[in-house]
């Protein structure tokens, strides 16, 4: 019986694999025929799907509420997020090792961070995403992509990230 349990988690999670690559095929078409190559990074990684938008493309520096540009980078992905209903999305803000500056209305990146991701949650559920698919979460600057060596580095790890995964509980 361990053994037909095991047999069936191994498929069920190929299968799952399978979806997720058609599911990122589609994505990759999409954000080409909108333009969005060289905004939006996007990567496949053990059927989960991770968008990576820059800061700079949805917020004014050191700020939190979305800018036009951003609303419409978001209302971009949102039509691809409704064409797939089947996935979740958790909205991840990252910033730099660099803290608010002195007098800003944030204490430290945590909520720089968090209030980003909110804030671009809020967005999607305005726009008709289901609270239910989504969650956000503020990760200062925890898991950079580069050195926080340079300003240039540092613009790198100042991201959204969009993280899909098929909900499998329908």
């Amino acid at each position: 019986e361990d053994i037909g349990a095991i047999v069936d988690q191994v498929q069920l999670k190929k299968q799952l694999i399978e979806e997720q690559n058609k599911v990122f095929s589609d994505l990759r078409t999409y954000y080409t025929s909108k333009g969005m190559e060289g905004i939006v990074g996007a990567r496949l990684e053990e059927g989960i799907i991770t968008l990576s938008v820059p800061s700079e493309v949805l917020f004014e520096k050191d700020e939190v509420e979305l800018t036009f540009k951003g609303r419409a980078t978001i209302e971009k992905l949102m039509e691809f997020f409704i064409s797939h209903s089947d996935q979740t999305i958790n909205i991840r803000g990252f910033t730099d090792d660099q803290p608010p500056l002195p007098g800003s209305r944030f204490h430290d990146n945590w909520e720089v961070s968090s209030m980003r991701a909110v804030n671009v949650l809020r967005y999607l559920m305005e726009l008709g995403i289901e609270p239910q698919r989504l969650t956000a979460t503020g990760l200062a600057d925890l898991q950079p992509i580069v050195p926080n060596k340079d300003d240039e580095s540092r613009a790198k790890n100042q991201r959204v990230e969009f993280i899909l995964e098929k909900n499998i509980i329908n």
